[in-house]
């Protein structure tokens, strides 16, 4: 099954808020989905213009227009605003570069990758490497003597601060080529001092430095080896865990206390959290270095975080908060926008700010599910592999094929590429573990709501807190991806009548909640189809965990099939869908339960037909799939004393398995090492095909 990985793809704390991926491509669409055309020029014109007053109007414009409007934001893009804006900052007067850099902010939050693409192409980071001392300074100034400066002046800096760092934690996600450019500016003393700063200063840009610097320290070792440098840094981030002795206690049933402080306040100690796990092991002598940190910080931590939130009590108050919303919209003429504000701000009403909280809330939470499923992987704790140990042929107990495929660092690819396992390694493992105390808050937060997944007809009403609530269903399944993993490792989960009844639950929880989500497709649903990869790797992991105790139910096999035909033998993520699909059909397949003899025929009939033979000497399946299949039909017939054998005997499996022989052999053969993941599939291939050629004798020295 496939374990889920942390990936620079989804790290972002605030990704795109308005997908777009369901809106025409080209500037013409655009411009027919937009409400603002006509607003596009004078806004261009005036950034360029010798007005200062006109410059800044134009710049705070940008913000306002953007915002949940992603034709229009394309229609700027079109206009070259992003070339504009990066002028801007070198602008004569601070006031026009500081609402540029706001505008440039909002846009790489609103816009995502391709436009931060855009403005590192441009030579953004030039001006912005000037602002970091600038900024640094300033800073420090402030904290010598705060009292010696205008509160507006204080207000300005720590704003500009903020835009300044989420820009810089955006590009640094961007790619390689921005992530070196940023190492490069040595950033974590800046970002430090602001986390150091924390009681003194807003918690807007020092939540800004700690999801910059969480991003930084993901895989990153150039900021990993910065950070463990300095045990002041490791200091300040366990401080931050501390709880504070004027904050409110925990309400005993989850929920937060209605006199809860700011909730970046939970967001900063979330994300000191991954930057703490993000650079474990902890050297010495820092006192920290002997913590455990899964178990000991993000646990601990991070559990609270994800068990206090309650998805339908969030998505009521979002509709309530958009209706208020909508009645009292105070949209701006574009010609009467005001100067003085700043870009985040403007013209929001009350309910529009309060959805931003919620959304805050919901991202958090988000986040905290990432930071989580590395964590996941490790509950309980594996048993240490010996290497080496691979299984060569098939025998009366049946054998265990596994293949791990090396983590792809890539961004761009899902994060379901490292193929860990493939059935229930040590199930019959003495003292089964019952399940973790988070899969109930999890199988809590994969439930859809009202807002989750608005059909394509009928868009949301609010697009960021549907693309947060999407998020952290996705999120959560793959924090239970992650367990099932582990516990099949182990072998825990499947001892006692009470463990079997929660696996069950957890099985009847996913299902239930894909029953919601549906099939639909096209642009904008992408969401769907990542719900439904994810989820078929939480059910693989639940049927190792729990094989023989699941009845299969026709439907699940039926809908398990169609996703498995629906995917494309070309593609690579495709391929890794089809393979979880065949091993949760092989688990469903080993009931021992008489009604199920007939699904056991359904799923070795589909296996089969995935399989070479002498008329179709290639899978239509693809590679993979194929290698899936045939390993997992070995698995359903290794024991012949097993009830469901007289369907193989009956139907005669064996000659048609003898069939595939050969061109499973060539499959393998064509299996080219030099391409990605290549090494891997070979082996993986050469193991099957050697445990194929083994059952195949052996079934036939068995005469039955």
């Amino acid at each position: 099954m496939g374990k889920a990985q942390k990936k620079k793809a989804m790290r972002r704390h605030n990704p795109m808020r308005v997908p777009d991926s369901h809106l025409p491509q080209g500037l013409a669409s655009a411009s027919e989905t937009s409400s603002k055309t006509e607003a596009i020029l004078p806004i261009i014109q005036k950034m360029q213009g010798t007005d200062v007053a006109e410059r800044k109007w134009a710049c705070v414009a940008v913000s306002n227009l953007i915002q949940n409007d992603p034709s229009t934001r394309r229609l700027l893009q079109g206009k070259n605003v992003v070339g504009a804006l990066i002028t801007r900052l070198t602008d004569s007067e601070e006031e026009v570069a500081i609402e540029a850099l706001g505008a440039l902010r909002n846009l790489c939050i609103d816009g995502g990758y391709d436009i931060c693409a855009e403005m590192y192409n441009k030579s953004i980071l030039v001006p912005l490497r000037t602002f970091v001392p600038k900024v640094s300074t300033t800073l420090s100034q402030y904290l010598e003597g705060a009292q010696n400066a205008p509160e507006n002046a204080q207000t300005l800096v720590y704003e500009f601060a903020d835009n300044l760092i989420t820009v810089l934690w955006c590009l640094s996600e961007t790619s390689n080529k921005a992530l070196t450019a940023i190492n490069e500016m040595k950033l974590t003393p800046f970002l430090m001092s602001f986390l150091a700063a924390r009681e003194k200063i807003p918690l807007a840009p020092v939540t800004a430095a700690a999801q910059c610097l969480y991003v930084l320290t993901d895989d990153n070792y150039p900021a990993i080896a910065d950070v463990r440098s300095d045990g002041s840094y490791i200091a300040c981030l366990m401080s931050i865990l501390t709880p504070d002795e004027t904050s409110p206690p925990p309400n005993p049933n989850g929920k937060a206390p209605v006199d809860s402080p700011d909730p970046r306040a939970v967001t900063l100690r979330v994300l000191a959290s991954g930057i703490l796990r993000n650079i474990s092991p902890i050297p010495p002598p820092s006192a920290a270095s002997a913590v455990d940190v899964d178990k000991d910080i993000v646990l601990p931590q991070l559990q609270p975080v994800v068990s206090a939130l309650s998805l339908p009590e969030a998505s009521a108050s979002a509709l309530e908060l958009i209706s208020k919303s909508q009645q009292d919209s105070t949209t701006p003429n574009i010609e009467k926008l005001s100067l003085k504000n700043t870009p985040k701000t403007d013209h929001k009403s009350p309910a529009e700010i309060e959805l931003e909280r919620l959304e805050g809330r919901l991202r958090t939470v988000q986040l905290a599910l990432e930071i989580l499923t590395g964590a996941c992987a490790t509950l309980p704790d594996p048993e240490p592999e010996t290497e080496g140990e691979v299984p060569t042929g098939a025998n009366e107990e049946g054998d265990d094929d596994i293949a791990e495929d090396a983590e792809d660092d890539d961004a761009d690819l899902p994060p379901d590429m490292d193929m860990a396992i493939d059935n229930d390694v040590a199930m019959d493992a003495s003292a089964p573990q019952p399940l973790p105390a988070l899969v109930q808050p999890l199988l809590a937060l994969i439930q859809p709501t009202t807002l989750s997944f608005p059909p394509l007809a009928a868009p949301s009403p609010h697009p960021p807190t549907t693309s947060a609530l999407s998020a952290i269903h996705v999120a959560a399944l793959e924090c239970l991806n992650n367990i099932f993993l582990a516990l099949a490792r182990s072998g825990g989960g499947g001892g006692s009548a009470a463990d079997t009844a929660g696996g069950r639950a957890v099985w009847d929880a996913v299902w239930a909640a894909l029953g919601v989500v549906g099939t639909q497709t096209g642009p904008g649903q992408e969401r769907r189809r990542a719900m439904w990869e994810v989820a078929v790797g939480v059910l693989w992991g639940v049927a190792s965990v729990y094989r023989g105790s699941l009845d299969p139910n026709p439907e699940h096999v039926r809908a398990l099939m169609a996703l498995c035909d629906g995917a494309s033998a070309a593609a690579a993520t495709d391929a890794q869908l089809r393979v979880k699909c065949i091993g949760t059909l092989e688990c469903l397949a080993m009931s021992p339960a008489p009604a199920s003899l007939e699904a056991n025929a359904t799923i070795a009939a589909y296996l089969l037909s995935m399989l070479p033979s002498l008329s179709a000497p290639v899978s239509p399946a693809g590679t993979e799939p194929m290698l899936q299949a045939a390993a997992s039909l070995i698995d359903i017939y290794s024991d012949e004393g097993a009830p469901w054998d007289g369907n193989f005997r009956t139907g005669g499996y064996l000659e048609r398995l003898a069939e595939s022989v050969e061109g499973v052999k060539k499959a393998v053969r064509a299996i080219d090492r030099r391409k990605e993941g290549g090494r891997e599939l070979r082996r993986r291939g050469e193991e099957v095909r050697d445990n194929l050629v083994a059952f195949v004798e052996y079934r036939r020295g068995l005469g039955l």
